[in-house]
């Protein structure tokens, strides 16, 4: 109920976003259905089936990481002061959070079925009612174990995925002995008296002895956060994904692997090459946004450098890994067009979804870290401000950090669809 409530009353933004990861998991509970159905229509082909069921991996998976990274932003489940007083602790808005992108899901989940019913021909009052009954068994009757199990796919692996990104995490004891604190994400502290407490500042001892009327700070300073470390990992994945891909592409194409929309006859071998290539730069996405904003700050940088590059340093993070997964789209898209140069190739409604869903995703994820982002940097945005700092600086960091990804990221996709398309074109 309180998940209800809370979803009644955001602000219309918010359920802006969460319109797009029931519009995600609608598509994506479509496109299992429709696996489903081909199953259904071809019960000799069973190889085609498994092929069209694991193709369907990667929109669920662009489904669940938009609907991880809009929990992670949602404004109604983040911690605040009072609400642990009434029973609504870091625990509690995990748990509020899950539900609230599970019932997103539902509902994208229960169109996805309507559609699809409606399609066959099941239901009726549509104007598309039966338009697609050559591919979607219309003349047997739907197994509906199976059609809610491929249904609630979406929603329990959103929940699950985003109460685990957004439980509680108890700092741990070396940084809590640097410290002095034991804290959580929401910011509560030991009470005071307990070991590992800093012992209390008396006058005429400490740093403002000098000043009396000056109170210390007791917050103690979080330490800086650590370089990410997924660079040597994500190389390493992205060589294997493209070893798989050439091997693959060198054999005939398996019995049953053509989907509605046909990759060119490729074996099924060339979507596992994709799936590692794409894990590989979204693991090596952090480390790469933070080695750019080192290079922002190398060689003797102004303030602009300097403020762009610790910004994106702290940045790196959020928006690495949504960056690394849109270079993984992108870069299968160029492939495509690259193998399909002065082609024609019959490109299918089915298929046409899939691309669809996987870069919308891809891409509606990136701007909601963005989101993120700023959001987390709005402190430090107000203090520069109170400190005299002029919107035009802050503005042109911004831009200096967008221009320094595009620079990085964009001849990295390409090399990636390159080395992707090179043995796909042979």
């Amino acid at each position: 109920m309180l998940a209800l409530r809370l979803a009644r009353g955001a602000h219309p933004l918010v359920q802006l976003r969460r319109l797009l990861v029931a519009a995600a998991s609608a598509g994506t509970g479509f496109l299992l259905l429709s696996a489903l159905g081909y199953a259904m229509a071809h019960p000799d082909a069973s190889t085609g089936s498994v092929l069209r069921l694991l193709w369907c991996l990667a929109p669920v998976a662009a489904s669940v990481h938009l609907a991880v990274a809009v929990a992670r932003t949602d404004p109604g489940t983040r911690p605040r002061p009072g609400l642990a007083a009434v029973g609504l602790g870091p625990g509690r808005l995990m748990a509020v959070s899950a539900v609230t992108t599970a019932l997103s899901t539902t509902l994208g989940s229960m169109l996805a079925l309507l559609v699809f019913l409606h399609l066959r021909g099941d239901l009726t009052g549509m104007p598309f009612d039966g338009a697609a009954t050559a591919f979607l068994a219309a003349g047997q009757p739907l197994p509906l174990p199976a059609a809610l199990t491929l249904l609630l796919l979406v929603p329990l692996a959103a929940s699950v995925a985003s109460a685990l990104a957004l439980r509680p995490r108890r700092v741990g004891r070396g940084r809590a002995a640097r410290t002095g604190t034991a804290t959580t994400t929401t910011g509560a502290s030991t009470a005071p008296g307990t070991p590992g407490d800093p012992a209390p500042v008396t006058a005429g001892t400490g740093p403002d002895a000098d000043h009396p009327e000056l109170a210390p700070d007791p917050r103690p300073l979080p330490p800086p956060p650590s370089a990410p470390v997924g660079l040597p990992w994500g190389t390493a994945v992205v060589a294997a994904g493209l070893a798989v891909e050439s091997y693959a592409s060198r054999s005939g194409a398996a019995p049953g692997s053509d989907l509605t929309s046909r990759f060119a006859g490729s074996p099924a071998g060339v979507l596992g090459g994709w799936a590692l290539t794409a894990v590989g730069l979204a693991l090596a996405g952090p480390a790469i946004t933070h080695v750019c904003g080192w290079l922002l700050q190398a060689v003797r940088p102004g303030a602009l450098r300097l403020l762009a590059g610790r910004g994106l340093q702290g940045e790196a993070r959020r928006i690495g890994r949504p960056l690394g997964v849109v270079c993984a789209v992108a870069s299968g898209a160029y492939a495509m067009a690259t193998v399909y140069a002065g082609a024609r190739p019959s490109i299918g409604p089915l298929s046409t979804l899939g691309a669809l869903l996987v870069a919308g995703c891809a891409v509606a994820t990136l701007f909601t870290a963005a989101l993120e982002t700023r959001q987390a940097r709005a402190d430090t945005t107000a203090a520069l401000l109170r400190l005299g700092a002029p919107v035009s600086v802050l503005r042109n960091a911004a831009l200096l950090r967008a221009g320094v990804l595009l620079a990085v990221f964009g001849p990295l996709t390409w090399l990636v669809a390159e080395l992707a398309a090179m043995p796909l074109a042979r």
